[in-house]
């Protein structure tokens, strides 16, 4: 019962983080921090999170980098 727990309790947290920040994204605030945060917790039990933070962070990857010098 102790597992079961652990990854409900981290499911219900990083979904309110996700929803926290989803409301936040229009307002004053740390919308996306919280989002990025809600995910990262997901990836630490759940594999579609995982990949898609894995997504999000070659994403992020390619846009500090900029354009590559083999596309001039």
């Amino acid at each position: 019962m102790g597992k079961l727990l652990r990854v409900g309790l981290k499911c219900v947290a990083g979904g309110a983080l996700i929803v926290v920040g989803a409301v936040l994204i229009p307002l004053p605030g740390p919308g996306t921090p919280l989002i990025l945060a809600g995910i990262a917790v997901l990836a630490t039990e759940f594999e579609w999170a995982r990949r898609l933070q894995d997504l999000l962070k070659a994403l992020w990857r390619r846009i500090v980098r900029g354009p590559s010098a083999s596309a001039a």
